[in-house]
């Protein structure tokens, strides 16, 4: 191999909200569904992955988690689903996104100790808002619990923020995302998730989703210790071009994959893999190649508690440094 390109021990996703035309919070997913899709998200963009359930009534996260852990304890996928994100349902209404209001719940520790008993303990990061009461009951249950906590869907004030990190919050989700295009001018969550280093910042590098100043500003203030890439791919990340239902709203998938409601004027997650955000982001020149892998696998592993050694790869990844471009080997 060519001393400019070299092996990556591979690419960790800790958002994925579905790929090809299969939602992870379908109410009507079925184990074949999501054994389809996860294979996808495998073979086409990460070593491996969060599956991600976003906000959704009780009885669907019932029905949903359960059977996402029948699917992780099979040989396959053994080190390659190393467990559960819960997006929601502990979020603020005020910064809800693409999610719906009306399956909103406020922080409650014993619906979270449900969800890890329906899911079998495979929960391994939730987000919450904890500007909402309770939440740092919520954070101190799911810490107990060895679910990493981040901040997101939020308008927490500079306190708030405070508050969660002494609670044993560790992240912020997809910063500078899922909040309202005008905030406070100081004391909002951008600010203070950047301001606190114990917080490790989750960026989605889609093209879309955040300009290219506000990515500089990110790793300028984290550096690439406290950054992680993560894609927030859809249900609608694989597919073609067109319109397609979400959430029960519609949204449009551009031919430049911007994916977004234009009623709302908001975006609906990305349509990317975690190996097309990391090429985007690679090719702005904010980091070495070091950093990039630091990025995209070793950052991520450690802030959910994961050893590398029971991450399992089945297909080499590579990084060109003259391309600035990750691909998979052969």
């Amino acid at each position: 191999m060519d001393d400019r390109v070299f092996s990556i021990p591979g690419l960790v996703d800790l958002q994925v909200n579905g790929y090809g035309g299969v939602d992870f919070s379908d109410p009507g997913l079925t184990g074949e569904m999501f054994t389809a899709a996860a294979r996808r998200i495998l073979d086409c963009g990460a070593t491996a992955f969060l599956p991600t359930v976003v906000t959704v009534p009780e009885e669907i996260y019932r029905r949903i988690l359960p059977l996402i852990a029948d699917v992780m304890d099979t040989p396959e996928f053994r080190g390659r689903i190393p467990g559960i994100h819960i997006e929601g349902p502990f979020i603020a209404r005020a910064a809800c996104g693409a999610h719906n209001a009306s399956w909103i719940h406020s922080p409650d520790p014993d619906l979270l100790d449900r969800f890890v008993e329906w899911s079998r303990g495979r929960i391994r990061m939730v987000t919450v808002a904890p500007e909402v009461e309770s939440a740092d009951r919520l954070i101190r249950r799911a810490v107990e619990h060895g679910i990493t906590v981040s901040i997101g869907h939020s308008m927490a004030a500079a306190f708030d923020v405070e508050c969660a990190v002494e609670a044993g919050a560790r992240a912020m989700t997809h910063l500078g995302n899922g909040i309202p295009g005008i905030i406070p001018r100081h004391d909002n969550p951008i600010w203070s998730g950047l301001s606190d280093d114990r917080l490790t910042v989750m960026m989605i590098t889609d093209g879309h989703h955040l300009p290219l100043p506000v990515i500089k500003t990110f790793v300028r203030a984290k550096g690439a210790a406290r950054c992680v890439v993560t894609s927030d791919a859809s249900p609608y990340a694989g597919l073609e071009p067109g319109e397609y239902t979400y959430m029960g709203v519609r949204v449009v998938l551009e031919k430049n994959g911007l994916l977004h409601n234009p009623a709302q004027g908001n975006l609906a997650g990305s349509s990317s893999t975690m190996m097309e955000c990391m090429n985007h982001l690679a090719s702005l020149d904010l980091m070495s190649p070091d950093e990039l892998v630091q990025v995209c696998y070793y950052n991520p592993l450690k802030l959910i508690g994961v050893d590398t050694s029971s991450v399992r790869s089945t297909r080499d990844v590579v990084y060109d440094m003259d391309e600035r471009r990750f691909s998979f080997a052969g």
